[in-house]
C-alpha cells in the first residue's frame, strides 16, 4: 500500500488519515498504542520528507504476519526487516532527495530537531538506504500481544512483571512506560 505525497505541508494530514484508514483495514483500532505510535511516526517521516526535501516522495505501508510453521518461507520486508511472533507493521517514506538524514539533538524550547530522535525512540527498528535518485527511511513496529490480565486469585505480580516486559519491549524500552 502506498500513497504519493506532494511537496506540501498540508499533506502530513492527508498521511495520517491514509495510515489510519489503512491501519483500520488491517484490524487495528484507532486506540491500541500500535496505531497511535504508527501515526506519530508518520507524522514525523513525512514532515521531514515535506520540510526538508521540498521533492515529492511515497508513504508506504506493509503489515507482516506471525512467522508460519517451521520450514516455511519468511515474511518479505525488504533490508533489515525481521521476524516477530506477532508480526510487525513496516513504515517507509521514499523521496527524490539523495542527502543522507540527518538525526539532530533538540535543546530546550527548540521547535525543531526532534523528528528522528522520536523515531529512534518509538520504533522497534529503523534505518534509512538509498534509493533510486533518493533515499528511502523505513521503520518497523513489532506487533505484540495484549499481556495477560489478572482475574481472579493470585497477587498478580507474576503478571505485573509481564506487563512491565513486554510494555518497555514495545516502547522500545522507555522507563516512562513501565507498570507500577
Amino acid at each position: 500500500m502506498q500513497l504519493e505525497i506532494r511537496p506540501d505541508p498540508a499533506e502530513v494530514g492527508r498521511a495520517r488519515r491514509w495510515a489510519r484508514s489503512r491501519l483500520a483495514g488491517s484490524g487495528v483500532a484507532d486506540d491500541e498504542p500500535l496505531s497511535e505510535t504508527l501515526i506519530l511516526l508518520v507524522s514525523e517521516l513525512v514532515t521531514n520528507a515535506v520540510v526538508h526535501t521540498g521533492c515529492p516522495a511515497v508513504l508506504r505501508l506493509s503489515f507482516q504476519g506471525p512467522p508460519g510453521p517451521p520450514g516455511a518461507p519468511a515474511a518479505p520486508g525488504g533490508p533489515g526487516a525481521q521476524e516477530t511472533p506477532g508480526g510487525f507493521v513496516r513504515l517507509e517514506v521514499a523521496d527524490l532527495s539523495p542527502c543522507a538524514p540527518e538525526p539532530r539533538h533538540a535543546d530546550g524550547d527548540d521547535t525543531n530537531g526532534r523528528g528522528l530522535e522520536l523515531v529512534d525512540g518509538l520504533a522497534d527498528r529503523w534505518g534509512w538506504s538509498p534509493e533510486g535518485l533518493g533515499k528511502r527511511i523505513w521503520c518497523e513496529l513489532d506487533r505484540c500481544p495484549a499481556p495477560p490480565v489478572p482475574y481472579g486469585g493470585g497477587d498478580g505480580a507474576g503478571a505485573a512483571a509481564t506487563t512491565t516486559a513486554a510494555t518497555a519491549s514495545a516502547y522500545g524500552g522507555m522507563a516512562a512506560y513501565e507498570a507500577v
